[in-house]
């Protein structure tokens, strides 16, 4: 029976070898050649970005196209002296003064809330209590003790756009 065993043992052992250099060989070549193109994916999505950029100049007269980015609200839907939240896309757009808007992140610094209210000068959390200056979302009370985090926003004519 000592030779039924050495012998099972040494086929088991002979074809685990076998199945395991199968798959190293064919794990390493398609395992490095599977990371390589996902790198290469965002590099191809700043291409297609890059893409969308040339036609609208090879068209010369289509603004829309040339417009990169999700249109939020018109420049009329922001208040001066307030703003609007955006909790889809998780940005608060301020106008503190007459023109000048600014983007921050509507997700609060001190418990991740999303804030849901911009009054009397303050973007305004409802967990905990927390306001945020709307021109430079500084902490003007706690209990967060940072800044929402800006957003890039872009006027262009008379949009706000999230790029």
């Amino acid at each position: 029976m000592d030779t039924v065993n050495s012998r099972r043992t040494v086929l088991v052992a002979a074809a685990g070898a076998a199945a395991l250099a199968g798959c190293s060989n064919s794990g390493g070549g398609g395992g490095s050649s599977t990371p390589t193109p996902a790198p290469s994916a965002p590099s191809g999505s700043a291409s297609a970005t890059a893409g969308a950029s040339s036609p609208p100049a090879a068209s010369g007269q289509s603004s829309p196209p040339a417009q990169a980015g999700q249109v939020l609200a018109k420049v009329s839907d922001i208040p001066v002296g307030g703003g609007r939240i955006f909790a889809e896309q998780k940005v608060v757009v301020t106008q503190p003064t007459a023109g000048t808007f600014k983007g921050f992140s509507a997700i609060c610094t001190h418990q991740g809330c999303t804030v849901s209210a911009v009054a009397d000068g303050t973007i305004d959390c409802p967990c905990h209590g927390s306001k945020y200056r709307i021109a430079d979302a500084s902490v003007a009370q706690g209990p967060a003790t940072r800044p929402l985090p800006a957003r890039q926003i872009t006027v262009d004519k008379d949009s706000i756009l999230l790029p």
